[in-house]
């Protein structure tokens, strides 16, 4: 027999916010994180905005001589992890720690210790790169630091299936809880990827919007005037739990996981295929994971990254699974990356935490920047404010380069 999963903890770190409550403020009041670039300077660059974590004190969660050891990413999902613990009223003591286990994913990894330490290995020679290098840097060791920091001794992995990795993460960690092989998940995912060589990168795809004079309406998924997408920053961690342990030790339910798909669109390395069949798939597998049909779906939290072709191929997706309801307007969609950004590795995890709040509150956070109707985004995008709604179950999407999908349900938890 198989375990029921619950969510009891959210920790969200963005450009809207350092903490749960405050960036799930803003994501209801629809408030734009996006702004000039700081973390080095953009002059050169096409692009010159982005959606930073603003006023980040890493000294806040880490000791000054464990900081040389981190990447930016790593501070981040620490910051994330510790509001998901606090928020889940979790303490060490109220479980067996060799079933508390840390899953926690990043598309890139230390991309800032990459550049810092190549430059040294550059200008230095191979005896100024740092010994603490390559644990700064390598996408596990975010998983390595919550695990230790909370002695989870309980399964420990990462997934760097891009912009999909940390929606895998929460996926793997539902299935690891529902077959018995832990009691709780620390699971989600981080990224830190505003730097000259991560914003360069996309920036030459030609990827991310160049809307620098107006940072704010720069990330607009669904618009007919969309450019591109924002590179976000942060992190976003959830507290998985057997129901069992979750009630044992009484513990602050929020929402039940019951559907987690996978799909690959075995088509192109960055772009999804054109009529939207891997997306169609994923979501399909989730639904068939929860045993729900597509009309039990109250809102869906979408990929939508604000590129001109991504947001066609995920509303023609939507329409094949959801059909009528969906092509009149009785769907709620929302993209809450034209408020964060697209944290890539990490969005899934952000986005996963924001549609759990959604089914607490039942509020359904905006898709702002919605200033011209695009013929072929023709689907209840929520626009620019936020909805009080009937949600039940919410469906969560992340799409990443090489055509690898995750899906997420969650449904409203009724107190029983």
């Amino acid at each position: 027999m198989t375990r029921r999963v619950v969510v009891t903890g959210v920790g969200l770190v963005c450009a809207l916010g350092i903490g749960t409550d405050e960036s799930w403020k803003n994501l209801v009041a629809g408030v734009s994180g996006i702004g000039p670039i700081t973390h080095f300077d953009p002059a050169a660059f096409d692009c010159k905005i982005a959606g930073e974590v603003k006023n980040f004190d890493p000294f806040r969660w880490i000791e000054k001589k464990e900081l040389k050891k981190m990447g930016r990413f790593i501070q981040l999902a620490l910051a994330a992890a510790d509001a998901a613990v606090k928020h889940a009223d979790w303490k060490s003591e109220q479980s067996n720690l060799e079933e508390v286990g840390v899953y926690v994913s990043s598309g890139i990894g230390g991309f800032d210790i990459i550049e810092r330490e190549h430059g040294k290995l550059l200008f230095g020679g191979p005896n100024k790169i740092s010994p603490f290098f390559i644990p700064s840097a390598i996408v596990n060791l975010a998983s390595g630091h919550i695990s230790i920091r909370y002695g989870a001794k309980g399964p420990n992995s990462a997934t760097a299936t891009a912009c999909s990795a940390s929606a895998h993460a929460i996926g793997d960690s539902f299935k690891i809880i529902e077959r018995g092989a832990a009691d709780m998940m620390i699971c989600g995912g981080t990224e830190a990827t505003i730097t000259p060589m991560g914003v360069g990168g996309f920036a030459s795809m030609k990827a991310l919007s160049t809307r620098n004079d107006d940072p704010a309406t720069a990330s607009r998924p669904f618009d007919a005037d969309r450019d591109g997408f924002i590179v976000g920053e942060g992190a976003g961690i959830l507290i998985l739990e057997s129901l069992e342990h979750a009630t044992r030790r009484n513990a602050p339910i929020l929402a039940e996981i019951v559907g987690y798909g996978m799909s690959g669109d075995a088509y192109h390395i960055t772009q999804p295929v054109e009529n939207g069949d891997g997306a169609f798939r994923v979501m399909r597998a989730a639904l068939k994971d929860a045993k729900l049909s597509p009309d039990d779906i109250s809102y869906v939290n979408a990929h939508g990254t604000s590129t001109p072709i991504g947001d066609v191929i995920e509303t023609t997706a939507m329409k094949r699974l959801f059909g009528e309801r969906a092509i009149n307007k009785k769907l709620p969609v929302s993209s809450t990356k034209s408020m964060t950004g697209h944290l890539l590795g990490g969005a899934g995890g952000l986005e996963a935490g924001i549609s759990v709040l959604a089914l607490r509150d039942q509020i359904l956070p905006p898709t702002i920047n919605q200033f011209h109707a695009d013929p072929k985004c023709d689907l209840d995008y929520v626009p620019n404010v936020a909805r009080k709604a009937t949600v039940d179950y919410a469906l969560s999407n992340s799409f990443g380069f090489g055509g690898t999908n995750a899906a997420l349900i969650f449904k409203r938890w009724p107190g029983k």
